[in-house]
């Protein structure tokens, strides 16, 4: 299914003669800048043509395997077996108490976002159905940053392109990974080894085919650590490095840990390490420290601006970083059964994301395998679980970093940049030499103080924002939610049945 995935190409639209487009870097790039919506649907349904049918047949098998690899390792199938990493028998129910918690900030961000895109494409996105998922920006609909654009809180507001300032200042891809160390060794965090420097494979090779999907690697003999990543100059790069970078860190810190404990207290907490560093990074202030940004202070709707991009990354993907294992955990447990995968899957993302596929799709179809981690049996939970605690473990380093208090409304969390303060490194170390070697509530309790996720900490970084959606919904009577899609899956099979 990998190779499948990896080596997967369309035709380009209106040119059948070019058939060699590959998902990095030319769908994911037409996907973020096209906005014609028939070029959008072409590149979203020939996608999936690519890869889901060929993939079907093969997921059957892998499931079957995978639950027969789960049962003899004293499990009751691989749903059961993936969930048993975070130690704690009612952790599905806790997921979903945190989606609820999380929904509103949600319906608020889709619902505005839907009436932008309105404007923009007219009756291709409905009032008050779901969005169509190929006009979001993104191959899976995952994250919405490259729409940006076109809905910003303030548009007329003259913003700094960081892609193009970065360019401007002869970054290199080198440089944007020395960066990224420089961010760590500013903390008290430690360098990278000079064998990550030689391993590494940070450009995508001209002389073979590679899945370009951004992974750090640990070789377990506390020297060899690596990133994979085909980095371009683009801020999305930028933040990726450091959120790699992250990783690499934490496997640095636990390296003297016996085998068994060297990873992650429970594995959120990994992708957790490097997306609680880009949230300093990408922070305003940071970026005037290092040169990106000229302006000498913020003006409050550059500041909204920017907390709405962030947004579109952080707030968006929490639905569908839930559904992805909800559907997975069914499939394992034969709660869905093959003839159901793609009709169930589109039930999921219409329940929690509000998203429509462009066009009707059937049982016939395999759209899950469009996603890397579903083909790559890569649980995804574990996204979901970081994008809550990140924030937790943020506003911790930012309390002790003295750049956050609740009280002060001077020390918004947003504006934290815990840059070149040692005591919110060294507060973050103890966690990270932690390993797994103390359950996870231990670690967590470490850096924050608290046994449990706790959502309130992602409210409090978008409260400003969840505020102003709230009024600008309101003044333009926005419908909040949706109703049911016009669009969806057909079970042929139910179809062929005599009424």
């Amino acid at each position: 299914m990998e190779k499948i995935y990896s080596t997967a190409k369309i035709c380009a639209f209106d040119n059948n003669s070019t058939c060699d487009l590959a998902l990095e870097p030319e769908l994911t790039q037409t996907l973020a800048n096209s906005r014609n919506p028939e070029e959008l649907k072409h590149v979203w349904v020939e996608w999936r043509n690519a890869v889901g049918p060929h993939c079907r047949l093969l997921f059957e098998e892998y499931v079957d395997l995978s639950n027969e690899a789960a049962r003899l390792n004293n499990f009751t199938n691989t749903a059961e077996s993936w969930l048993d990493g975070y130690e704690d028998p009612q952790f599905r129910q806790q997921i979903e108490s945190l989606w609820e918690q999380l929904k509103p900030l949600y319906l608020q961000i889709h619902a505005y976002v839907r009436f932008q895109l309105r404007k923009k494409y007219g009756d291709v996105v409905s009032e008050k159905g779901p969005i169509p998922a190929h006009l979001l920006g993104n191959m899976w609909a995952q994250r919405w940053r490259n729409v940006a654009q076109f809905n910003l809180p303030y548009p007329d507001k003259e913003e700094v392109d960081l892609t193009a300032e970065l360019r401007a200042q002869n970054y290199t891809v080198d440089k944007i990974f020395r960066t990224a160390e420089d961010f760590f060794k500013s903390i008290n965090l430690t360098e990278m080894p000079q064998t990550f420097w030689e391993r590494s494979i940070l450009e995508k090779p001209k002389d073979r085919e590679m899945v370009c999907h951004a992974s750090a690697w640990d070789f377990y003999d506390r020297k060899d650590f690596r990133i994979k990543q085909c980095t371009a100059i683009t801020m999305e790069h930028f933040t990726t490095a450091h959120h790699e970078m992250g990783h690499v860190e934490y496997f640095i810190q636990y390296k003297n840990q016996p085998v068994k404990f060297r990873r992650g207290a429970n594995s959120g907490f990994h992708e957790a390490v490097g997306d609680l560093i880009s949230l300093s990074v990408e922070s305003r202030k940071h970026l005037r420290k290092i040169g990106l940004l000229k302006s000498e202070s913020d003006d409050p709707e550059n500041v909204l601006n920017n907390l709405f991009q962030i947004g579109l990354d952080k707030i968006v993907f929490l639905p569908f970083g839930y559904l992805m294992d909800l559907w997975r955990w069914d499939v394992f447990e034969g709660k869905i059964t093959p003839d159901e995968y793609n009709c169930k899957w589109w039930e999921l993302r219409e329940k929690y994301q509000g998203v429509e596929p462009p066009v009707n799709r059937t049982d016939q179809d395999f759209d899950p395998a469009a996603k890397y981690h579903i083909i790559a049996s890569v649980p995804y939970i574990r996204y979901f679980v970081s994008f809550v605690i990140q924030f937790q473990f943020h506003r911790a380093v930012c309390e002790k970093a003295g750049q956050y208090d609740a009280n002060d409304p001077s020390k918004p969390l947003h504006e934290c940049d815990i840059y070149q303060n040692t005591e919110a490194g060294n507060a973050l170390k103890k966690m990270l030499q932690l390993g797994s070697s103390r359950p996870w509530p231990d670690a967590i309790e470490v850096l924050t103080g608290q046994r449990t996720m706790d959502a309130s900490a992602l409210l409090e970084y978008f409260k400003p924002l969840h505020k102003w959606l709230e009024q600008e919904n309101k003044k333009n009577k926005v419908f909040i939610g949706w109703e049911k899609s016009t669009k969806g899956c057909v079970n042929t099979k139910d179809k062929a049945k005599p009424e």
